[in-house]
């Protein structure tokens, strides 16, 4: 069975970010670039739940572990 692909928009629904294109594109100008040492997980501008949801993602290879890896890239991308 395939694991659901999650969009972006989902995964800041999940993040309990606002979601439409504009906010997505504000959020990842305003947080980039971050720093190579950091993860994803740790950055400073996470609250503590949004941090266990991406840590357990991505330790889990949950099914959202993708679209995270996709936000991990587009913040790094200077």
């Amino acid at each position: 069975m395939e694991s659901p692909v999650h969009p972006l928009s989902a995964l800041f629904d999940q993040l309990g970010l606002p979601s439409n294109p504009e906010a997505i594109e504000q959020f990842i100008a305003s947080h980039r670039p971050m720093a190579a040492d950091v993860k994803l997980a740790d950055a400073p501008f996470w609250s503590d739940s949004q941090q266990r949801f991406l840590q357990q993602a991505i330790s889990d290879d949950a099914d959202w572990a993708e679209v995270v890896d996709e936000l991990d890239a587009l913040l790094r991308h200077g």
